[in-house]
């Protein structure tokens, strides 16, 4: 496995390679500029960009190389970016702060903000449709991003969420909420990094499980982190779950059986890498890393 300095540069270098091809994207001439700049200001505020990275280091765990994925990394940080500026939203979670900055309907309105998501999302489409991989596998890569989008996926899991609020859940209810909430696209990302490089079907497989399990772990990581972290050091509304009547991880046990299943679940989610790729220290220390992250 990595060094924290080997893996914190390969990190670094990943993510730079996701900024400067983000940076290129809807500069075009419109006849008015305000959807383009709504967009690229909720796209480009930054973040741990941890989805467009497992796209490309999934492909290169599997054989490829990151430049090959660069398009369907990109895809995937699009829709998820729609995602949270409809999240924000004041009919959602109704947040005013967003990786540190006002949300984006706090700056150009409920209206264009909803618009800024729609466009994204389509966005992300068009984006992974002129990858330069065979056709072939362009369209398993679209059907695999839809399915992570739409009505069994991410819609699904904040459609749960939502009208969960005020009713308590049980675990086994909460974390389906995750698995398609949260695991939903992870596992995605996951899936087109091997699909963009020609991986197995095993390699598929062991893909989704790591990434499964990196999704639990991640949320149980952010509802401790709701509960335990600033405003400031979030970059979001600390503790904005418990104000919107919600069950998390935190409301239901103890800091000590929380952090117990992030361990857990990041144990098994480098388990699945093993006997499946032939490097898996990068993805193996991204995971104990998002374990041990502070915001």
């Amino acid at each position: 496995m990595y060094s924290l300095e080997q893996f914190l540069q390969e990190l670094e270098s990943t993510k730079d390679m996701v900024e400067k091809r983000l940076e290129q994207y809807f500069t075009e001439w419109a006849p008015d500029n305000t959807l383009q700049e709504a967009m690229r200001y909720s796209l480009l505020a930054g973040g741990k960009r941890l989805r467009p990275i497992l796209v490309l280091q999934f492909a290169r765990a599997a054989g490829g190389n990151m430049e090959s994925a660069l398009e369907a990394a990109c895809a995937v940080e699009m829709l998820h970016t729609y995602s949270l500026i409809h999240d924000d939203l004041p009919s959602m979670d109704n947040d005013t702060l967003r990786r540190g900055k006002p949300t984006n309907h706090t700056v150009y309105g409920e209206a264009v903000a909803t618009l800024a998501g729609d466009a994204l999302q389509a966005a992300a489409f068009e984006t992974l449709l002129s990858s330069e991989l065979p056709a072939e596998t362009v369209v398993k890569m679209g059907a695999v991003l839809s399915r992570a989008a739409g009505y069994q996926g991410m819609c699904l899991g904040q459609t749960l969420d939502m009208i969960s609020q005020g009713r308590r859940l049980t675990l086994d209810e909460l974390t389906i909420v995750h698995r398609y909430k949260t695991a939903a696209l992870l596992i995605a990302a996951a899936k087109l990094g091997v699909l963009a490089a020609g991986g197995k079907e095993n390699q598929l497989y062991a893909a989704e499980s790591y990434a499964h399990h990196l999704g639990i772990a991640f949320q149980v990581q952010d509802d401790i982190l709701d509960y335990t972290a600033t405003t400031e050091a979030l970059g979001k509304t600390a503790g904005l779950d418990q104000t919107n009547n919600k069950t998390t991880f935190m409301s239901m046990m103890s800091l000590h059986d929380a952090r117990h299943i992030v361990s857990d679940q990041t144990h098994y989610a480098i388990a699945a890498l093993h006997n499946n790729f032939e490097n898996t220290d990068f993805l193996e220390s991204l995971a104990i890393y998002l374990e041990e992250r502070k915001c």
